[in-house]
């Protein structure tokens, strides 16, 4: 009996999947960058051709060029807001996650307290930044104060979650043996509490700049001059609408890289060994 040789289909086989995940790659990374020069190229060119006012519409060069002349103002802005979005960020998972563990050592203490966690989450920010700006004498630590508000809830309830969701059968096992309230949680919930606790901080990340830039359009108001979204609001009332995008894209290129730095540590905490994370086939 003749035994068929099938290594050149399998390395033809293997070339044409590391082909495919070559494009995809690439793809990944063209594809959107394609979409964005094309749409500020269209963006550029109806503004052009149409003759639109730059108090109606600006165009990308005149924002460009707006971004550049104006950095001496827009940067510490940017400044202001980065601290407060960091800040407010360790603060919620400061207290997020040490509340969580409070909860789950101790169901009297989640029973008094959480409805008061869920009432910080339902009650807007808007409505909170004029109180805190009236009894808080800083205006940066109002700002503060109402970005932390908002980041809090989703690092409380995902790590609540996630230690609550180690398996029974690991939970009897280390109760056989007699475990500690310490060695069970370092060993067997706070693992287990790990890929929630990081899907909360992606969403948290995001939110304390939403509370930074909300706070700041508020409180901005009484002339404190906090960051980007205070400069953005400035630039509304004197029709210089360059900057006025300048910043807008500057909040929004926050977003992103906050965005990019949680996904970048999720990944480095996850991609050994958790399922999310690792690379498949």
């Amino acid at each position: 009996m003749t035994q068929v040789d099938t290594s050149p289909i399998l390395d033809a086989e293997e070339e044409a999947r590391a082909r495919r995940d070559q494009i995809l790659k690439l793809a990944r990374w063209t594809l959107p960058s394609l979409v964005l020069i094309l749409a500020i190229g269209a963006w550029q060119a109806y503004v052009t051709l149409a003759e639109v006012p730059h108090y109606i519409l600006p165009s990308p060069a005149l924002i460009a060029e707006t971004m550049i002349k104006d950095w001496g103002i827009l940067w510490p802005a940017m400044v202001i807001t980065g601290r407060l979005t960091l800040i407010a960020l360790v603060m919620a998972v400061i207290g997020g996650v040490g509340l969580a563990v409070a909860f789950t050592q101790s169901k009297w203490v989640e029973m008094s307290l959480f409805p008061y966690a869920v009432v910080l989450q339902v009650t807007p920010v808007v409505a909170i930044a004029p109180l805190l700006q009236i009894y808080v004498d800083s205006a940066f630590v109002a700002a503060l104060l109402c970005a932390w508000i908002v980041a809090f809830f989703p690092i409380l309830s995902n790590t609540t979650i996630g230690l609550k969701s180690a398996d029974h059968n690991l939970q009897d096992l280390f109760s056989i043996y007699g475990a500690t309230g310490w060695q069970r949680l370092r060993y067997l919930t706070a693992p287990s509490a790990l890929p929630f606790f990081l899907g909360g901080l992606k969403i948290a990340g995001g939110l304390a700049l939403i509370g930074a830039v909300v706070a700041e359009f508020v409180i901005g108001r009484a002339g404190t001059g906090l960051g980007l979204a205070s400069t953005l609001l400035e630039a509304s009332y004197r029709f210089n609408f360059g900057r006025l995008y300048a910043a807008l894209i500057l909040i929004s290129a926050m977003g992103v890289l906050v965005f990019a730095l949680m996904s970048l540590i999720s990944h480095l905490c996850l991609y050994r060994w958790h399922e999310s994370a690792l690379k498949r086939e």
